[in-house]
């Protein structure tokens, strides 16, 4: 059974930092493409970040480069998002995606919120 685990969600204050995770089971973790992306109530989910299976490329949204950056140890099967200089903005509940064929997995998601 395929799933995703995301973790590391919290509160923050702005300009701060949290790493996210997100653990992979039931499916060959290394050879599949993870995204993250996040979601306001009310709003569309937003793709923010993309890792290669190989973790040879990525991209970043506009409006999170230079401040995120997503990794991922496929021996550990576990993507992980690494937010500094975060913004109230960035408040959102954050997921982990997987494309495998033509199935798509999410994981449940961590809430992330940035507030003094």
């Amino acid at each position: 059974q395929v799933q995703l685990v995301e973790s590391g969600g919290g509160l923050v204050q702005p300009g701060g930092s949290l790493r996210l995770a997100c653990v992979g089971s039931g499916f060959r973790f290394r050879r599949y493409d993870i995204s993250w992306y996040r979601q306001v109530p009310g709003k569309e989910r937003e793709r923010i970040a993309f890792i290669r299976d190989s973790g040879d490329r990525t991209t970043y949204a506009d409006s999170v480069k230079c401040r995120f950056t997503i990794s991922r140890d496929n021996f550990k099967s576990t993507s992980y998002l690494q937010m500094n200089s975060l913004k109230p903005e960035d408040t959102a509940a954050y997921y982990c995606r997987v494309v495998i064929g033509v199935m798509t997995r999410w994981g449940q998601g961590t809430q992330v919120t940035v507030s003094s």
